[in-house]
């Protein structure tokens, strides 16, 4: 029996608890409520005018980048000495020629049909074979030496004169050494 009478106390108690929160006391409310529908509307602001976009062309694509070391100019004599060097502008370029030359990696060698081939990655992740004489970079680089370790590359700058141009020299070590 005793569980009866606890289930019965039970339900007793929770009706008496239900009980305390009935009632219609919300006068409060309904005032707080009517104030506020009293209240004249809003005024939405409306949708801000569009403004066309002015673009810009940049005309600076064909100078040295900023990002890059300055070329070294030692003396006047070396200078007019090199003004002979001109990139040929004529010639087709190649296709890792699209790429800045720090974009690059060298990743292996390999030699086949008597031809020694170096492994370059492009900044896509796609590789590619050079030899000697191929061009890669953005700066004229043309491979003039190959090892297992690394490429050499010269490649032809501008020398900040208007019409002046350097040979600098580069490297592609392989990568993880």
């Amino acid at each position: 029996m005793s569980k009866v009478w606890r289930l019965a106390l039970t339900a007793v108690s929770a009706a008496l608890l239900l009980g305390g929160c009935g009632g219609n006391d919300f006068d409060d409310l309904d005032v707080f409520m009517a104030e506020k529908r009293a209240r004249p509307g809003g005024i939405i602001a409306p949708i801000p005018t569009f403004q066309a976009y002015e673009a810009f062309a940049y005309s600076a694509t064909a100078l040295r980048s900023p990002f890059d070391r300055p070329v070294e100019v030692r003396d006047i004599t070396q200078v007019q000495a090199i003004s002979a060097v001109r990139p040929d502008e004529n010639r087709a370029k190649e296709f890792l020629e699209q790429y800045t030359f720090d974009s690059l990696a060298m990743v292996g060698s390999l030699e086949r049909g008597g031809t020694q081939w170096t492994l370059i990655r492009d900044p896509e992740g796609g590789v590619h074979r050079v030899r000697l004489g191929n061009f890669l970079g953005r700066n004229h680089g043309k491979v003039v030496e190959m090892t297992d370790t690394y490429v050499a590359v010269v490649e032809i700058v501008s020398d900040g004169t208007e019409d002046g141009w350097v040979e600098r020299p580069r490297t592609i070590e392989l990568s993880g050494i």
